[in-house]
Formats: C-alpha cells, structure tokens, sequence
C-alpha cells in the first residue's frame, strides 16, 4: 500500500514538471513569435500532460452525478480559458491544481504516518508453548488459556499474564510513556508492547482480535469517521456554495452580456467569460473541503502517537468547551493501590475472627478494597453463596453464617444497628450484629496535584470528585487536591444525576474521567467521557469518547490543549479562505481583477497555505 501511494506522488511530479516545461516552451514561442498554430499545439500539450487524470476524475464525477466537484470546475475553466484565446492562464490552472493535489496527498501521507506506526502494535506471528516445545503460529490463531514465549525485541502479540520470567517492557507505541516497566511473575502486559530483555513465559488473556492493541486500531479507524462540527458546516457548505458560485459564473459570462445586448450596448463576450472562468477558477473550495479535515485528522494522529485516543473530530470541539471536569476516586485520582491501614473490632469481638470472616466474605470479590482485606488472611475459605449489592457491598454465607461486608448504608438497610461514632471503609455484621470495621487506604497519585493545577490554568472552571467510596477515605484526596467540590458514598445511578444536573446547568462542556464498569453510563452521558485505557474495563472505553491508553491522568491537560489547537487550526483555515475567495471574487466580478494567475493563488494558493498550517497539527509533542 505504502508503494503504490509513493509511485501516485512520483506520477503527479512528474506530470507538473513536464506540464509547466511545455508551458515555458509556449510562452518562450509565443514571445519569440511563432506561428499561432504551432503556438497553440504547443499549449495544448501542455494543457493534455497536465490535464489528463483530472478529466478522467471529472468524467468519472460526471458518471457519479457529482457535477460541481473541484476537478469538474478546474476542467471547464482551463478548457474555457483556452475557448477564449487565454493559453497559459489555461494550462496553469491545471498546474498549480496539480501542485495542490501533490501538497495535499504529501499532507495526508504526513498525517497518516503517525498513525500508520499502530499498525505494526499487532505482530503477525506469535510463538506458543505446548508442552515444551516452542512452534510459531499466526497471532490470530492463538486462544485463551495458551502459553506463549516473548523473548527479547519480541513484541507481545496478545494480552497475557506473566507466567515466569522477569523483564523490562516498553509501553511507548501503545500509552505514549517513555520509560519501560518491569515485569514478572503476575504483571499483565497489553499486546503490541515490547519486551526489551529476558525471556517470558505468559498466558493468553483474550484473543488478539480483542486485544488491547486490537482495540486502538479500531478506535483511531473510528474516530476518522466521526465528523467535527467544522467538517459538518463544509459539508453543508459547499452544498450550497458551490451550486451557487457556478450559477453566478453562468449568469457572470452569459447572463450579463445578454442584457448588455438586448438594451443596445455591445455585449464584450469574450471579457465577461474571462471574468466567469476567472470567477469559477477562484470559487473552487479546495481549501475549506482538504484543509478543514486535515486538521482533525493530523490532530487525532498526533494524539493516538502519545497514547490518547479521540473518537472523532466531534470530540475535539466538545473538548475544547470543557469548563467542568469530574474524575471517579479510585483508579483515577488515586493509584487503586490498597492497603488495610487499621482493623476495628466491635466491643468483644475477637481481632482474628474480624479478619477470617470478612476475608471469607470477600474472596471471590473482584474489588481492589476486597483484595486488601483478603491479604490479612489468605487461606480463609470461600463463601457458600454470595449476592452482591452494587455501590454497597456483599451478602455472604460463610459457614452457614449470614454475613455483610460493605458500606454502613448497606448495614443500615439490612437492619444492623451499627455506632454512630464508628468509622471505617468496610463494615462487617454476621448474623445481623455489627462486629467491626477496617479502614482501607489508596494513595493518591503523584501526578494529581499537578494534572488539577495545570487544569485550572487551561481555564476549567471546577475539578471535582464523584466516588462511592465512603466519606471519610474520599475528604483526606479532596482537601489535598484542593477540589472544588466532592460527592462520597454514590451509587452508579447517583453519579448519573450527579453529573446530569451539572449538564443541565449548562455552564460549559462536562467531562467525567473513569476507569471502571460501573462508570460506563456516567462516562457515556458526560459532554466528553474520558476512560483510563491502561487500566479501564471494556465497557468504559467502549462508552467513552476519549480513551487515555497509559493510566496517568497527567495526559487530560495535553488532550485538552491538542483538542483547543487543532479546532483553532480549523478555524483559522476557514475564516483565512472564505475572506481571501470572497475578496477576489468581489474583484473578480467587478472586472477590477482581471488575472487569471490571481484567481488561480486564490484557489490553490490559499489551499496550500491552509493545508500547510493544518498539518502544524500533528506537532504535538510539546504541548
């Protein structure tokens, strides 16, 4: 594909400077004063090596019922230049049309290039371990459950769990980070990362159609044909503009001599279709329909090459308004690392049977807190039956015991009588007597403070937090964040309001920034749902509509400031080209501006330059 792409750019150079030698040779006979037929071979030439793929295209538009594409307005104004005697003005509309072709595919090449490297994150082979002996397989054939070997320089072809080995893995092609993470014996590595050194036996987690790998390429492929409200008014646009330009050029070249005839004055054929092709030359709207997209398209590449991912164009603009972000606690503002810092037994109740019970309980439980508790007491038995109660906790049967491990609110419900001044994280009642409480810590990340800070300083008006952690574990990150407000002990459905009414107060775009399955729905209602890739559940990035593939929150200020200078890029390259067109056009019709080669700056010219400052998009490594 990359081949084919390069001989098409060698074609277009190739035909331009052959074109503009024939052009050269024109002029030159025409000054030297060569007979008018010979001159006029020499132009047509000139005009047929520049011309010929662009009129295939416009016949092919032509056989579509596209009639009033750029390709069909640039064959009838050089083919009308030369009706009316203007050769060269004639053969250079459809040089500097090709010129502009060349910019914009070197444009695009450009901006596919840092998406392109994505491609190689899904290696084709793989090598599985049966029994002990090493074969290599297509990455697609391998399942859950089978046993592979990365060796080093090796990239991992599917999301697996380390089985034995140690090593360093870099994560750069797929989160954006520089530095390699260690690992071993448990540590889970995404697919399309590389392992720098030592030798890893790993277990397939899911197949590589499902991969982490698999799963950024077909969201910058989606994200491509998410339209952004600037793409959306070009596209309504030029509906519009373009009928309209070319019934003024008929009305320009034809009308207005026939009404200077029928009142008795001499119509000037030939200078009002100078003035209708020069008319037609400059409405072309190249710039707005290739550079506009350009920018979204260069923005989203730049993105995806530092690990975040937008869904589309659309996405940016939201993003560009934001002025509320709202972040879940755990896993997001906080490592999702816990630890039981203190154990609290109910009067008479004995320490250890605290612990047996509520690591019973929580066995089976998927939760981080769970986790925690398990580790007090790793041999405790498992439960007979579990029920779990979302955002509150558990129900459990331990050795025919009924037994809650949870929130207070869930104690509360089930009848439990449980002391005012008790405080903790998880509260355990068996047999509905409370019988103590653990108090759990999770680290707040090092890059929060200063991912909240830089937030301010973009313009975000509020940074809160939205948790269904209790209380007391979520004030201690709110007071040393400094956010301006926190919502402790929700529900999912509490987040959902919670963030709905700051919607509907409508002061700016909302963002909610999640990582796991209960804030799917949250992060689908948010103005901008941002998923935390490296860690997040499927179902959260499959809602949202931006996905930051490393777990640093740091990356939500650069995404903001990609989105803001892509959309300005925009922008620029709209207001730039509609001022400049309608400028000449207002010349050009007037008669004030009789010059073709201005017509053709108007055209390709103002094209180049919007798409030479729709790719200063793709720069974003020092934002």
């Amino acid at each position: 594909m990359k081949k084919r792409h390069s001989l098409r750019l060698t074609h277009e150079v190739w035909q331009v400077l052959a074109g503009g030698v024939l052009l050269g040779a024109g002029i030159l006979s025409e000054h030297l004063g060569a007979p008018a037929p010979a001159v006029l071979a020499v132009y047509l030439v000139a005009l047929a090596v520049s011309g010929c793929t662009v009129w295939l295209d416009a016949l092919r538009g032509i056989l579509r019922r596209d009639l009033l594409d750029e390709k069909f307005l640039m064959t009838v104004a050089s083919v009308g230049a030369f009706i009316i005697g203007s050769y060269a003005e004639g053969v250079a509309v459809m040089l500097f049309f090709l010129a502009g072709e060349y910019f914009e595919h070197q444009a695009v090449a450009r901006s596919r290039k840092s998406i392109r490297g994505l491609m190689d994150l899904c290696p084709d082979r793989a090598i599985r371990l049966s029994g002990e002996i090493e074969e290599e397989i297509d990455a697609d054939d391998l399942s859950a459950g089978d046993r592979i070997v990365i060796r080093p320089g090796d990239r991992v072809p599917a999301d697996c769990t380390v089985l034995d080995g140690t090593a360093l893995i870099d994560v750069a092609s797929l989160t954006g980070e520089p530095l390699p993470v260690e690992a071993s014996p448990g540590s889970s590595l995404s697919s399309g990362t590389v392992c720098q050194n030592g030798r890893l036996i790993a277990r397939v987690d899911r197949p590589a159609e499902t991969s982490a790998a698999a799963r950024v390429l077909s969201l910058v492929e989606d994200a491509n044909e998410a339209k952004s409200r600037q793409e959306n008014f070009i596209t309504r646009f030029s509906r519009v503009y373009t009928p309209s330009v070319v019934l003024a050029a008929v009305l320009l070249g034809v009308g207005v001599p026939l009404i200077l005839l029928w009142s008795g004055h001499a119509p000037g054929w030939t200078d009002w279709l100078h003035r209708a092709l020069t008319f037609l030359v400059v409405s072309c709207p190249c710039a707005l329909v290739i550079s506009v997209p350009l920018s979204f398209f260069g923005g989203i590449g730049g993105a995806a090459s530092e690990g975040i991912l937008f869904k589309g164009g659309n996405r940016m603009n939201a993003l560009s308004r934001v002025k509320t972000v709202c972040c879940d606690k755990t896993g997001t503002l906080t490592e999702g690392k816990f630890e039981v810092r203190e154990v609290t037994p109910a009067a008479g109740i004995d320490r250890d049977h605290l612990v047996a019970v509520a690591a019973s309980a929580e066995r089976n439980s998927t939760h981080p807190i769970a986790a925690a508790i398990r580790a007090l007491a790793p041999d405790a038995p498992s439960p007979a039956s579990v029920e779990e109660r979302a955002g509150r906790g558990i129900v459990a049967d331990v050795d025919g015991r009924r037994v809650l491990a949870g929130s207070k609110k869930l104690l509360l419900e089930e009848g439990v009588l449980v002391p005012d001044d008790a405080v903790g994280s998880v509260f355990v009642a068996e047999d509905g007597k409370w019988i103590g409480c653990f108090t759990v810590g999770d680290a707040i990340r090092p890059e929060s403070r200063d991912t909240v800070e830089r937030l301010r300083k973009l313009g975000v008006k509020r940074v809160g937090m939205l948790t269904g952690d209790a209380p007391e574990n979520a004030k201690p990150v709110a007071e040393a964040l400094s956010l301006d407000f926190a919502r402790a002990s929700l529900l999912p459905d509490d987040k959902y309001q919670a963030v709905g009414d700051l919607i509907a107060e409508k002061n700016g775009a909302v963002l909610y920034v999640g990582d796991g399955i209960n804030d799917a729905p949250v992060i689908a209602l948010a103005d901008i749902g941002v998923a935390m890739g490296g860690v997040g559940s499927d179902a959260a990035i499959e809602a949202a509509d931006l996905v930051v593939m490393s777990d640093k929150l740091d990356r939500l200020p650069k995404a903001i400031r990609i989105a803001r200078r892509t959309v300005a890029i925009a922008r620029q390259n709209i207001v730039f080209a509609l001022a400049v067109k309608l400028a000449i056009l207002v010349l050009s019709a007037t008669g004030i501006n009789s010059s073709m080669w201005l017509a053709v700056f108007a055209d390709v010219g103002v094209a180049v330059l919007a798409i030479l400052n729709a790719m200063r998009a793709l720069r974003v490594k020092k934002l």
